[in-house]
């Protein structure tokens, strides 16, 4: 029997609800299916352990994570207790930075039973990867002078490596589904990063014959998202195009409570993390109305990077089904609870066995 030790990180506001419950379908699907168990260790890292410990996490939290198969995260931040750059820098990118977790992918779809702000979504099926590690969000940069002399300066770096081993993975992930590759790109306007990047692209694209690629410019990107998302099957972007692209991508789907994120290392030195996109959603804490699907979804990320493939798409259609049948939360124009949509999944999970 496969066993997967699980560091569960619920954090911040409603991550202490939706990861628990995402849990539970994950251990039933494994009790039913057999061959894989699930042993979860929560940690209780958040904004209310920092006011307590002055500190996200403890000094050798990383070294206690390191030994996990993976990280399952649900949300960072609530900046009414603590700043977002002391929680998010503690913490979130803390792990993504020192485990190497390099690239960050994040699906969308139109989502059975969950209605698209979109008048006529068809039926996208997308999948973006983000280069995580460099690029715009890099912390090289400074500020000089006072008053109105004052300047600020934030470099992006973009490598070779970071930037090519981004652009491969998005190659290899495509090989699995369209062979459809687009670039987000604006070397139009950024002289001298984007340009570089598009090289990279065209050489890497090379060593797929028979793949349909095309490069976009960020900005008419963001639009084709919203005009006809169903034209794109994988595309690769840097850390701040990517960032915006997926915020797009789960807006279209009808809501931010259903997406979720995997942030991959792919050396195999250190676990991955997986994380929905919704953050801790301070409006609605201690309600029992989160949406659990974005922590479920990303449950069944996990799945596909520890190869089983089939019980994530067993998953996934088992997600959508429940959705599909009016099972709902407020989020996405429903009544139910959170518990009442994770106990219907878990319903009929078990009746698969």
């Amino acid at each position: 029997m496969k066993v997967l030790k699980i560091a569960n990180i619920p954090g911040d506001g409603v991550g202490k609800e939706v990861v628990p419950a995402a849990s539970e379908v994950l251990n039933a699907l494994a009790e039913v299916h057999g061959g894989i168990r699930f042993e979860f260790e929560n940690f209780p890292w958040s904004c209310e352990y920092y006011l307590e410990h002055g500190t996200m996490m403890p000094e050798d939290g990383l070294d206690r994570l390191r030994n996990f198969d993976a990280v399952f995260l649900g949300a960072v931040g609530n900046k009414e207790l603590v700043p977002d750059h002391i929680s998010l820098w503690g913490l979130l990118i803390k792990i993504r930075r020192e485990f190497e977790q390099v690239i960050n992918v994040r699906p969308a779809k139109r989502f059975e039973g969950i209605q698209s702000p979109l008048a006529n979504p068809k039926d996208f099926d997308l999948i973006v990867v983000r280069e995580n590690s460099e690029g715009e969000y890099s912390s090289i940069g400074g500020t000089i002078h006072q008053g109105e002399d004052e300047i600020a300066i934030q470099n992006a770096v973009f490598s070779r490596k970071g930037t090519e081993r981004a652009i491969r993975y998005a190659f290899e992930l495509a090989s699995r589904r369209k062979k459809h590759v687009t670039s987000a790109t604006k070397s139009n306007g950024i002289v001298y990063s984007m340009p570089f990047w598009d090289k990279v692209f065209e050489e890497v694209a090379r060593d797929y014959p028979g793949f349909e690629t095309d490069s976009q410019h960020i900005d008419a990107l963001a639009a084709f998202f919203v005009t006809r998302p169903e034209k794109f099957d994988v595309i690769v972007a840097s850390n701040l195009f990517g960032d915006i692209l997926t915020d797009v991508g789960a807006a279209i789907m009808g809501s931010i409570g259903i997406a979720p994120a995997a942030n991959i290392n792919v050396n195999g030195k250190y676990p991955s993390m997986f994380e929905p996109v919704h953050g801790s959603a301070p409006d609605i804490i201690g309600k029992g109305i989160a949406n659990p699907v974005g922590q479920i979804w990303t449950g069944k990320m996990m799945l596909d990077h520890f190869g089983e493939e089939e019980l994530g798409r067993e998953l996934l259609e088992i997600i959508e089904n429940v959705t599909r049948d009016g099972f709902l939360t407020p989020d996405v124009g429903g009544s139910h609870t959170t518990k009442e949509v994770s106990d219907e999944i878990i319903s009929r999970v078990r009746k698969l066995g």
